[in-house]
């Protein structure tokens, strides 16, 4: 059995609290010691020594000396210093406690900071900080902040109108496109052959052309709040669709396309689920190598709906 140790991340609350202990036990210390240094300085013990006189008045006793009261002429140290050192430890404690309150009421700003700022997503960008006083360093912090996401709102804003209005503005073009070849072949006399697989062609694309742009639209307003055209969609469908179009990569290559195409409905935006598979089946067929397979498999369980596109080409990541 194998006892990992875990070392705990020291906080800024921690960090400020210690250095207000340390701090006081280091000027109090400094304190107690110039306290006794001083003591001891001051202390003194008087002592008086009697000396005998020569003679025959040496034989004769002493007078007693007159009774009085008892006088303590000196200072004792060792009692004062223990006291001093007990009320240094209590104070230090008191110190810990006392710092630890004042640095979560000074670091209680940061805190509404960083959860504040973790509640904010590309979905609510407009939201601030918004700090008031005091006029400190964390309110610099928070206005910083605040100006850093209003760029952002305005950087995402951009990129989203950009989006929907280049979707919008492609389809007049490609709409002036799909008039010119439909009148190009509707001009009564035979048509060329040529004329029309060229007219084939160029229809095909304009299909995928309307078909992405459909999905940059819908994009563009999912991520202004929502998937408004959601629907049940069926994944075997869209997936003949994807490799009918494509039958024509597919024959060049000589590839064998295998399918098990189960029944699985997913509610979701038909053109974002098109695309989706479309870029897969180009993936599988692009890097795939002449004479290979491609397999495709949708099917549905309990937990949802399920789509596996397989290929035989060579892998793209030999690490993976």
């Amino acid at each position: 059995m194998t006892f990992r140790l875990v070392r705990r991340r020291r906080t800024v609350r921690l960090r400020v609290t210690l250095a207000y202990a340390g701090l006081f036990v280091v000027s109090g210390a400094a304190l107690l010691a110039m306290t006794y240094a001083l003591g001891t300085g001051l202390t003194h013990t008087a002592s008086v020594t009697a000396v005998p006189p020569a003679g025959p008045a040496a034989a004769q006793p002493p007078a007693a000396a007159p009774r009085g009261p008892n006088v303590n002429t000196g200072i004792s140290l060792p009692a004062a210093v223990t006291a001093a050192e007990l009320a240094l430890a209590a104070m230090a404690v008191a110190s810990t406690a006392l710092g630890w309150v004042v640095a979560g009421r000074v670091l209680r700003p940061l805190r509404t900071i960083t959860a504040t700022t973790r509640q904010i997503s590309e979905h609510n960008l407009h939201e601030r900080l918004a700090m008031r006083e005091p006029d400190d360093e964390l309110k610099d912090l928070a206005d910083t902040i605040d100006g850093l996401l209003g760029r952002l709102e305005g950087s995402f804003t951009a990129q989203r109108r950009f989006v929907a209005n280049a979707s919008h503005e492609l389809r007049t073009p490609l709409a002036m496109i799909r008039t010119s070849v439909d009148v190009a072949t509707a001009k009564p006399g035979p048509v060329p052959a040529q004329v029309t697989v060229l007219a084939g062609k160029v229809r095909e694309g304009l299909d995928r052309a309307d078909r992405l742009l459909e999905g940059l639209l819908t994009l563009a307003r999912a991520q202004h709040g929502g998937v408004a055209d959601l629907a049940v969609v069926s994944l075997p469908g869209i997936v003949d669709a994807a490799l009918a179009e494509r039958a024509g990569a597919i024959a060049s290559l000589g590839l064998t396309v295998e399918r098990a195409l189960g029944e699985a409905r997913v509610t979701g935006s038909e053109a974002l689920l098109a695309r989706l598979v479309e870029n897969l089946v180009d993936n599988a067929v692009r890097h795939n190598e002449p004479g290979g397979w491609v397999r495709v498999e949708t099917g549905a369980d309990g937990a949802g709906a399920r789509l596996v596109v397989e290929t035989g080409g060579r892998r793209l990541d030999a690490g993976a």
